[in-house]
């Protein structure tokens, strides 16, 4: 079945392509013929969702973005993520803790759903994280991929639990007890009195008022993805061509982006 979604895909990858070559603009010159790749309509549709949600004024950096959503596509066609629901969540620990560098995005409406702090492992530093571990007791943060398991109530109350992706980087995550809580260090009050949020064991822990919120939004086989300043981390769910191909299989997904090209040339 997939052989012939992706047939299908680059069908219509090659009329739009056709159809942008051969636009002649109003004023009869003629333009130079200008390729259309596949990877090329894959960066237009990241940057249609990325300017869509607002995530540039919510503090989210492109790259980051790219890098998350890539592996949601990749991770939605291995089947490990819900076919049902398309929530992506961000944290980039490459921010000092005082900002708020959690994002939960819809994909289906292109919309910010909430932006608000994370913190980090106790050993990964003080307000900015330098150091991941997948390590049992290191209490540092995890990079990569997260697919969320089941919802259960522990120590710090309702929790989320996170199965992670990426071998090396963070598969340990259910042997550590690696979940999404709501924590009291995570809040304004915190920041004030010492000047940078309240660290975990290595949990991404969010604000206790906004824990079920955050959990309900997220559980059911979504995607989290951990960005740090870790240059070794490496994922094969970061296979931008594959990525391109899955997400462009989506015919609405293909019209979107030829619809801004075509109102870029008026």
């Amino acid at each position: 079945m997939r052989k012939y979604l992706l047939g299908g895909a680059g069908i219509i990858l090659s009329t739009l392509a056709l159809t942008i070559i051969s636009w002649v603009p109003s004023d009869h010159t003629i333009a130079p013929a200008k390729i259309v790749t596949e990877d090329s309509l894959y960066t237009m549709h990241v940057s249609r969702i990325y300017t869509g949600a607002h995530l540039e004024q919510a503090g989210l950096r492109p790259e980051v973005f790219e890098k998350a959503l890539t592996g949601f596509y990749n991770l939605k066609n291995s089947g490990k993520i819900s076919a049902d629901k398309s929530i992506l969540t961000i944290a980039d620990m490459d921010q000092n803790s005082t900002k708020k560098r959690l994002w939960i995005i819809d994909l289906n409406s292109d919309s910010l759903l909430l932006n608000t702090w994370v913190a980090h492992g106790s050993h990964s530093g003080d307000d900015l994280a330098t150091r991941f571990s997948d390590v049992n007791d290191s209490n540092e943060s995890s990079l990569g991929f997260y697919v969320t398991a089941e919802v259960y109530r522990g120590k710090h109350g309702r929790s989320l639990r996170l199965d992670g992706m990426d071998e090396g980087y963070n598969a340990n995550a259910r042997k550590r007890s690696i979940v999404v809580h709501g924590a009291p260090y995570v809040s304004q009050g915190t920041i004030n009195q010492l000047g940078r949020l309240g660290r975990s064991q290595g949990c991404p822990a969010v604000a206790q008022e906004l824990a079920d919120l955050v959990i309900n939004t997220i559980e059911g086989k979504t995607v989290i993805f951990i960005n740090g300043n870790d240059q070794k981390y490496a994922s094969k769910y970061l296979d931008a061509h594959l990525a391109a191909n899955i997400a462009l299989v989506n015919t609405d997904s293909v019209l979107h982006v030829k619809d801004s090209l075509v109102t870029a040339k008026i």
